[in-house]
């Protein structure tokens, strides 16, 4: 994986670094692994704008990801790895001996050719999909589930991973992206490895346009906004907005917002660091 800088032969360009997409094998997707993916422009069934700065943007095509990992003990290979604009990570094309494909959210260093395998008889490496209970202690895993069965939620964006620290009873010690360390069921699937393109944070645009691309709109500063529309909005003159706050008036700037009674509490064992 690597970034290029562009030569400045724009004012935008000046500034742009782009992936190299080094690891990308193909750029057309399997056909019968996308669907239709509507746009709402940030709006719920009422039209209510529920997201702001959302809207336009490329069209896109869903690629369907198999983030469970339930086709156990059957042999598949990698035959390619490709571009998703639907995430920042890089996804994988498997074919199963049976003749059955699927996408997955590609681990760096997966390349294609190699067999993989998911179930607890799986070998513990990189791209194999194991219960937390049978992955040795100290393991840099990623797409976590966190309710046995029901797919991975942690740790599926570029560059992620999880650390396998512990295991005591039906219950195993991972390390999150975010700093905080938790406890998961053993029963739990992971992937090994950590996920593919970790240069997705050195990218820079380099100019707004590409930002419309993504459908990604202009975002107003809430002190340049009325009272109607912000609780920082309003003032005479350059008001500084008073303490920073949310548009629906919760604090900014290190506010705790999580319940005291939430029942997942029990499973945190250190929050994370601020």
């Amino acid at each position: 994986m690597s970034v290029r800088k562009l030569k400045p032969v724009t004012p935008a360009q000046r500034f742009r670094i782009v992936n190299g997409f080094d690891m990308l094998t193909t750029d057309k997707p399997e056909k019968s692994l996308l669907s239709k993916k509507n746009k709402n422009g940030g709006r719920n069934n009422q039209g209510k704008m529920t997201v702001p700065h959302r809207g336009g943007g490329h069209k896109r095509r869903y690629r369907i990801i198999d983030f469970k990992r339930n086709k156990v003990d059957v042999e598949a290979e990698v035959k390619s790895i490709e571009y998703d604009p639907n995430r920042s990570a890089f996804i994988a094309l498997l074919k199963y001996k049976d003749g059955q494909k699927n996408y997955i959210i590609a681990p760096s260093g997966l390349k294609v050719g190699q067999k993989v395998f998911s179930g607890e008889n799986a070998s513990p490496e990189i791209g194999n999909a194991l219960t937390l209970s049978k992955i040795p202690l100290g393991t840099i895993i990623s797409c976590v589930e966190i309710n046995p069965g029901g797919g991975a939620v942690i740790a599926r964006s570029a560059g992620s991973y999880v650390q396998l620290m512990a295991r005591e009873g039906k219950f195993a010690t991972v390390k999150m992206p975010s700093g905080e360390t938790r406890l998961i069921n053993s029963k739990c699937i992971a992937m090994i490895g950590a996920v593919s393109n970790s240069d997705h944070q050195l990218l820079v645009s380099g100019k707004a346009g590409r930002s419309r691309w993504l459908g990604k709109r202009p975002r107003t500063r809430p002190v340049a906004m009325n009272p109607v529309d912000h609780p920082m909005g309003g003032g005479e003159g350059r008001a500084s907005g008073g303490h920073p706050r949310s548009k629906k008036g919760i604090p900014a700037k290190g506010f705790r917002t999580r319940s005291k009674n939430k029942a997942s509490n029990k499973f945190i064992l250190e929050r994370r660091k601020k």
